[in-house]
């Protein structure tokens, strides 16, 4: 039997579900989710292996029309360059979303111009009639030519093995790119970085995360007591923010701390001793410099 192996990018709007999607397909959670649109940030490698098959998948960041700063400059680039490298394209639109919108047009005016077969995935089909995804999917339709239409919901796995399926049957012969037990090429320290940044976009206010980057500037480990010490800086762009992730009393950075801190010990499967600075780089989404240090390369 021949093995079969392949890229996959998942793109779309921001928050229609492809980390969620991508996390349910691995089993794992290999990207930060939130509620807030542009969580993903970087293009984060899943990595799923079967007996004859290797699927690596692309969460990308989701598209924007008009980026606001470098960063969100950043984030179209690296999206939109993936598409140039898979072997497959899944394009999530989001089933309570009426039809595409200007964000899925501009998407879909990229796509038109890639050799990859491309599936339209109508995501979270858990929260509309079941008639209304055959009037969706014809929406979509009229502006691109789908290798397949596939209704999923994220959330509780319903039409995700029908998905892997279709991918399965799509994927070219090829070799195990990444060893059997490997889910993810993303280094610890980046994983480690996001699972901090995740739980602030969970807690803090709808304008504070996304002018909030976090940089690990120690990861040490101490084997004789099996615990990682682990120190990062939180940068924000404003006092008036830093105010807001340290807290009354520090009462927000240490519930900050102490969630990631589980999160990441359950991730590193060891102790973790973890210690959180915020520090104020006003408009560093706009500065190239700040954005290399943070991961951000273009």
């Amino acid at each position: 039997m021949d093995f079969k192996s392949g890229f996959i990018a998942v793109i779309g709007r921001p928050n229609v579900g492809k980390s969620t999607l991508i996390n349910k397909i691995s089993g794992e959670k290999i990207s930060i989710i939130s509620d807030k649109p542009q969580t993903t940030r970087n293009v984060i490698k899943a990595i799923v292996t079967g007996e004859d098959y290797q699927m690596i998948f692309l969460d990308t960041p989701g598209i924007m029309i008009n980026p606001k700063n470098k960063l969100g400059e950043y984030m179209i680039k690296i999206a939109t360059e993936t598409l140039e490298e898979v072997d497959i394209v899944l394009f999530i639109a989001e089933a309570t979303g009426g039809g595409p919108g200007k964000g899925d047009l501009e998407i879909l005016k990229r796509l038109s111009k890639i050799s990859a077969p491309v599936f339209l995935v109508i995501n979270k089909i858990d929260l509309i009639p079941k008639e209304q995804i055959t009037l969706l999917a014809s929406e979509y339709g009229k502006y691109m030519d789908f290798e397949s239409v596939i209704p999923v919901s994220a959330i509780n796995g319903d039409g995700v093995d029908i998905l892997i399926q279709n991918i399965k049957a799509k994927l070219p012969v090829g070799p195990e790119y990444f060893p059997s037990d490997m889910i993810t090429d993303q280094p610890e320290k980046v994983i480690v970085a996001e699972i901090i940044r995740e739980k602030m976009l969970l807690l803090l206010k709808e304008e504070v995360p996304h002018g909030i980057g976090v940089e690990i500037i120690s990861f040490k480990e101490r084997k004789e007591k099996n615990m990682v010490d682990i120190q990062a800086n939180i940068y924000c762009e404003k006092n008036s923010h830093k105010g807001i992730v340290i807290g009354k009393n520090g009462k927000m950075l240490k519930q900050i701390g102490s969630m990631a801190r589980e999160e990441i010990e359950r991730f590193l499967g060891v102790k973790v001793y973890l210690e959180l600075w915020v520090k104020v780089k006003k408009d560093w989404r706009n500065d190239q410099h700040m954005l290399n240090i943070l991961g951000y390369k273009i």
